[in-house]
């Protein structure tokens, strides 16, 4: 069904960039005809790691990727175990047990992010790591879990995938830990036409291992190869277009943190759904609004409405992960994620829509609670 407010419009975002796209596959298809490990990606390469601020980034094809090879290059094996949550995509587990190592997985607080306090009593002989998921534009509390990281001598790999840009106490999201894993895929603040992912890291020899991993464990200068690897580059098309877009992303990121205000003045006074914190400038947190989630009790009937309103909404996740019987991980109790599942809907929330359609959706919520 066509809907008045989309969750996202893919075809406006690249029409508002028609020109430059236009430009850039003339330059990089027809003109140069660079397709792989070429110079658009060794410059946007740059370019975001300079926009984290970490020494190196290096671009492979997946978020999920991003993390497999993160554990794989920290030397995670069987029987180490990795904390994590289940509040998450399943690629975030998915990569600890492709190493074949052990996630255990802790509860969430009522950010949606891994509730640090629970990290300590998790920690066994065997635990060797810690990723956090820093979910819908928001870091986790990452100076305790630094330092329950560095007490315990984990290693700390970050899902960054939803929070590009985000800070807390001014750091940027993937610079805390040894790496930190971004996904481009479309719907994200920085995404590209289909998929791609990155690693981010300060440590030398970690950006070089990627390196070599993502192109088949080949060193190209020498003609040496140095590993069994992966086929998992960042294609140049893709980095090309990460690159123009790039330039626009603290725009982007204002805008989601506007119409985040706007839906928090329209929506603040209704009982019954509680909203994550409005945008803030000051604090520990520099939220941008990779998704704008709300919970309510009643949301699978307000879903529903607004659905019928012509208002296209996601529900992430509505059933957690560790209930899915194939993956094994029933035996972990998770009361707040489970309650998060069943009560969370995101609203549409991109820098395409208009404050028009954003009072559209505030008043279709409103007449669901006669508000």
């Amino acid at each position: 069904m066509a809907y008045k407010v989309p969750f996202v419009d893919y075809p406006l975002q690249y029409q508002r960039l028609e020109g430059e796209l236009m430009a850039l596959f003339k330059d990089v298809l027809f003109t140069r005809a660079d397709f792989i490990l070429r110079g658009d990606l060794e410059r946007f390469e740059r370019n975001i790691a300079a926009f984290v601020g970490v020494k190196h980034a290096v671009g492979v094809n997946s978020g999920t990727d991003a993390l497999s090879l993160s554990l794989l290059v920290a030397g995670l094996h069987q029987g180490d175990e990795v904390i994590t949550v289940a509040h998450t995509f399943v690629a975030t587990v998915a990569a600890i047990i492709n190493c074949r190592a052990t996630p255990v997985l802790v509860d969430v607080s009522n950010d949606h992010n891994m509730n640090v306090d629970l990290v300590e009593e998790a920690i066994s002989p065997r635990t060797r790591a810690i990723i956090p998921v820093h979910l819908n534009g928001r870091i986790c509390d990452m100076e305790k879990l630094m330092n329950i990281a560095s007490r315990h001598r984990l290693l700390v790999i970050e899902d960054a995938a939803q929070a590009l840009g985000a800070t807390y106490n001014g750091k940027q999201a993937g610079s805390f830990g040894l790496t930190g894993c971004f996904s481009f895929f479309p719907a994200k603040i920085l995404g590209t036409a289909g998929d791609g992912g990155l690693v981010t890291t300060n440590d030398d020899a970690i950006a070089d291992k990627i390196r070599f991993l993502r192109d088949n464990g080949q060193r190209r200068a020498t003609g040496d190869i140095l590993y069994y690897g992966f086929n998992s580059r960042l294609d140049n098309l893709h980095a090309a277009i990460l690159d123009l877009k790039l330039k626009y992303v603290p725009q982007w990121i204002e805008r989601r943190r506007e119409v985040a205000g706007i839906y928090h003045k329209g929506l603040s006074d209704v009982p019954g759904l509680k909203l994550p914190p409005p945008p803030q400038t000051q604090g520990h947190y520099f939220d941008v609004f990779q998704n704008y989630v709300i919970q309510t009790p009643d949301r699978d009937r307000l879903v529903q409405h607004l659905k019928d309103s012509g208002v296209e909404t996601l529900i992430s996740w509505p059933k957690p992960m560790h209930h899915h019987k194939a993956l094994g991980l029933t035996r972990f109790r998770l009361p707040e994620t489970e309650r998060i599942s069943r009560e969370v809907l995101s609203l549409p929330m991109n820098t395409e829509i208009n404050d028009e359609q954003v009072e559209y959706v505030i008043k279709a919520v409103r007449k669901f609670y006669r508000k």
